[in-house]
């Protein structure tokens, strides 16, 4: 065996208590290396536990390095993955620790860094990948090793293909391709992958290789020639076979692609045929006649494929179902695995296209059986990737707030506080390409994420009892208590979902997203681009925004003064209450109706959070944040007047010109309620993330996900807030976003660039309003329906443009109005009951008067 040759120090099989301890973990591995069994294996274990807490010297962490080395070849040949990296992992780490490369010429790219690439990729978890590949070619630079820097080419760029990174794949190969004596079939597949990418972008292949099978499946395959990419497909499948040493998982990952092919000409029984081969191959003891039992799966990319492609062709939807459940197991033990954002992302965004297939099957199951049931199982697919990191970090601040003290938890917030600070420095790292800069910051990231991942079974268990036992069966009874409707958006590829829920009734419906709804859409959110396209085309905007408010099917909301919308997609960038209920030919904005009118509207990212919200507490303690940027051309002259707003109304402080410094405001914010940031922003480019500008520095995106702020409300008076990168399923991966991942239950943001003047006009409203009402949706919607009303106000100034950017994520209260309506019928009946036994006091004065 291939590993044998690692032990060099035996002397005798003797017992363990008469060699040195570096000497027994040599003998302990090479006795397991003779016999891999599950016995054998579970006897290095134990034996592990004795070594593990008398390690001292170097010369026994290269002894214990060597043993963890075979532990993961092991554990990653009987489908381990996860125990196999985390084994793998500690090699790695332990190397580096210890400096085991100045006492050994071992090859650590070759058996244990490349290895650990692979199974990152194999799971998923695509970043930790990408740091271990980049690091170990960066080893294969600096040794001159030109074959480990061809491997780690190709194993980087397959990772780029698997994530959709098409152009950095291209980069990388041609990159390698520029490398001398290149091996053939080295070569071959760094031109398949390059062909593959090309097929990806829409690009024309080209390629000299014009006999190689890969090449010519993937060109038959971009001309849409199914039957002829087939015979080049069975083809490569036939020339792995004939390898003498060949990868099981690739074979199954090919016959998927075949079943592929299948289903694309209609053969439903030869995809079915293929997909029985692949799973066979990754679960041998299967019986194919029947679905895996769930608990047989284990981390693989693999079974996810093969599991939605087992659900597109049931005939019965409990079936598919069944299929797509499964791909939903594979997918959380992943998803489990992996530490940073940037993976979770990219998985749940397959993840999105699942659960829309699901909601498909469930609409039709709807239609013929009119059950509620199906709506609560629709909703909960539907809710289930959505903002689903933005929950997992509520989650994680939520109990660190409920136990500060806990030395685990701090620990892990320290954590990811460092892999966020690390992951930004890397990608400055990479953009001025300083190579040795990048792989220290890799090592020192994958050593973050090995620490996280070992913190979590320990959290998770310690606090299994304390998870939040809100579910959908507690929605009706908070809609019901917080008097308000419910509308949730799930934007698809090919229909928008719409689930319109009241304490008593749900309704569950959808929207084709077709070319005319598309452009609704975009046509709507381009109204707010400028100031003056309102008011060039009154009539033809309240034409528009009649249409998309049927379209967006609100005009079936009866009941409730209190709306809730959770939009997705494109909707994010919506302001809702600008929609208008009824066709109207008026061009006086004050007497169109618009949807503010009729609602009080609060919005939300996930009917979860919500669920989980408390009541909005009122406060007055305010922090206002004003640059102001005098005497340049970035100059807020009405900033001056939202101050003095403010200061009439709340109990503020004020941090204004010079004094508004970034590091001043977060080391004074937490002790204020209220944060208040009146300055510009920007939404960001594809090369630069958004930011909101201080006085002496900007404060970018990235930055602000490892802030810990506890504030009730934090107000961003600025331009385009809530604009960012949409990433489906997540949602605007804006600076609004930002101060959410920061901690943040309740905020208020823009949706475009806000005018000067009007936005001090509207937080003038909106705190006069709060104080009075001691609530924010509440003061969010009276401020813009004053604005419309007031008289000093012209009438060009009063489209929508001006006064409905600001919108409110949080939770909503009940109407002020119910509180005064009560204090009103309850002086009414006092006096009446007054009034009464005066009448009844005076009649018997004057009977005896008489």
């Amino acid at each position: 065996m291939k590993y044998s040759f690692l032990v060099i120090l035996l002397f005798s099989f003797t017992t363990l208590f008469s060699q040195n301890l570096e000497e027994a973990i040599y003998v302990a591995t090479e006795t397991f290396n003779t016999n891999r069994t599950s016995k054998s294996y579970d006897l290095l274990l134990k034996k592990e536990t004795e070594f593990v807490s008398n390690l001292n010297t170097i010369d026994e962490q290269l002894a214990y390095f060597f043993l963890l080395i075979n532990k993961g070849h092991y554990l990653d040949n009987i489908n381990k993955k996860t125990q196999s990296i985390t084994a793998y992992e500690t090699a790695w780490n332990n190397y580096n620790q210890f400096k085991l490369n100045e006492i050994t010429d071992y090859d650590v790219i070759e058996y244990c860094l490349k290895p650990l690439g692979i199974l990152y990729n194999k799971i998923g978890d695509f970043t930790n990948a990408e740091h271990i590949i980049k690091q170990y070619i960066y080893l294969a630079e600096q040794n001159k090793n030109n074959s480990q820097r061809i491997a780690g080419a190709i194993n980087l760029a397959q990772l780029y293909y698997t994530a959709g990174r098409f152009n950095n794949a291209i980069l990388v190969i041609e990159k390698a391709l520029e490398l001398k004596n290149i091996p053939l079939k080295k070569q071959e597949l760094l031109e398949s992958i390059k062909a593959n990418c090309l097929l990806a972008l829409n690009k024309k292949i080209t390629s000299n290789q014009t006999t190689n099978p890969k090449i010519k499946y993937a060109e038959a395959l971009q001309k849409e020639d199914y039957k002829t990419a087939l015979l080049h497909l069975r083809q490569v499948i036939t020339n792995l076979y004939a390898q003498d040493k060949f990868s099981a998982r690739d074979i199954a990952k090919h016959h998927v692609l075949n079943a592929q092919l299948h289903l694309k000409l209609n053969h439903k029984n030869a995809c079915a045929l293929e997909l029985k081969n692949a799973l066979k191959i990754l679960l041998p003891n299967h019986d194919n006649n029947k679905l895996p039992d769930i608990l047989d799966l284990y981390p693989e990319n693999t079974f996810i494929d093969i599991f939605d492609l087992l659900g597109q062709i049931q005939l019965s939807n409990t079936n598919a179902l069944d299929c797509y459940d499964r791909s939903f197991y594979v997918s959380k033990l992943i998803n489990d695995q992996l530490t940073s954002p940037e993976s979770k992302l990219l998985h749940n965004y397959k993840n999105r296209n699942r659960s829309e297939a699901c909601l498909d099957l469930l609409y039709e199951e709807y239609q013929i059986l009119k059950q509620n049931t199906t709506i609560t199982k629709a909703l909960q697919y539907a809710e289930r990737y959505k903002s689903a990191i933005l929950k997992e970090t509520v989650s994680k601040k939520s109990l660190l707030n409920l136990h500060p003290k806990d030395s685990l938890l701090i620990k892990e917030n320290s954590l990811l506080i460092k892999q966020t600070e690390l992951t930004n420095q890397l990608i400055k790292a990479e953009f001025l390409k300083q190579s040795e800069l990048v792989s220290k910051l890799s090592l020192s990231l994958n050593k973050v994420s090995t620490q996280l991942k070992n913190l979590k079974p320990i959290i998770d268990n310690k606090y299994s009892t304390s998870v939040n036992q809100n579910s959908f069966e507690t929605l009706p009874k908070k809609l019901k208590k917080d008097k308000a409707t419910l509308v949730q958006y799930f934007y698809g590829n090919n229909h928008i979902y719409v689930f319109t829920l009241t304490h008593n009734k749900s309704t569950f419906n959808k929207i084709k997203l077709d070319r005319n709804t598309t452009n609704q859409i975009a046509n709507y959110i381009d109204y707010f681009n400028d100031a003056n396209r309102i008011n060039n085309k009154i009539n033809t905007y309240t034409t528009d925004a009649n249409k998309l408010y049927k379209t967006l099917l609100l005009d079936k909301i009866k009941s409730n003064k209190n709306l809730i919308i959770i939009p997705d997609g494109f909707l994010n960038f919506i302001a809702f209450e600008s929609l208008i209920t009824q066709p109207t030919n008026t061009t006086n904005y004050s007497n169109i109706p618009f949807l503010i009118k009729d609602f009080n509207i609060t919005y939300n990212t996930s009917v979860m959070l919500y669920l989980e919200s408390s009541k909005p507490k009122f406060t007055n303690s305010v922090l206002g944040v004003f640059p102001v940027f005098k005497n340049s051309n970035k100059e807020l002259n009405y900033s001056i007047n939202e101050a003095e707003s403010i200061d009439k109304y709340t109990d503020a402080k004020f941090l204004m010109y010079n004094d508004a410094k970034m590091h001043t405001t977060f080391n004074e914010v937490k002790d204020f309620s209220i944060l208040h940031l009146s300055t510009h922003a920007n939404a960001g480019t594809f090369s630069t993330p958004a930011y909101i500008e201080f006085n002496d520095k900007n404060l970018y995106l990235n930055e602000i996900y490892s802030k810990q702020l506890n504030n009730q409300l934090v107000v961003l008076s600025a331009c385009e807030t809530g604009i960012g990168q949409l990433i489906k399923g997540e949602g605007s991966l804006s600076l609004a976003r930002g101060f959410q991942y920061a901690g943040v239950n309740q905020l208020l943001f823009s949706l475009w660039k806000v005018n000067d003047l009007s936005t001090s006009q509207i937080m003038h409203n909106f705190y006069k309003t709060y104080v009075k009402s001691k609530s924010v949706s509440i003061a969010n919607t009276q401020s813009k329906i004053d604005y419309l009303q007031d008289k000093t106000i012209v009438n060009a100034k009063k489209s929508p443009y001006y006064w409905s950017a600001f919108v409110y994520y949080g939770s909503p209260t009940k109407h002020a109005n119910n509180t005064y309506l009560k204090y009103v019928l309850f002086t009414l009946i006092t006096l009446s009951i007054g009034l009464l036994l005066w009448k009844i006091i005076r009649k018997k004065l004057n009977g005896r008067q008489a």
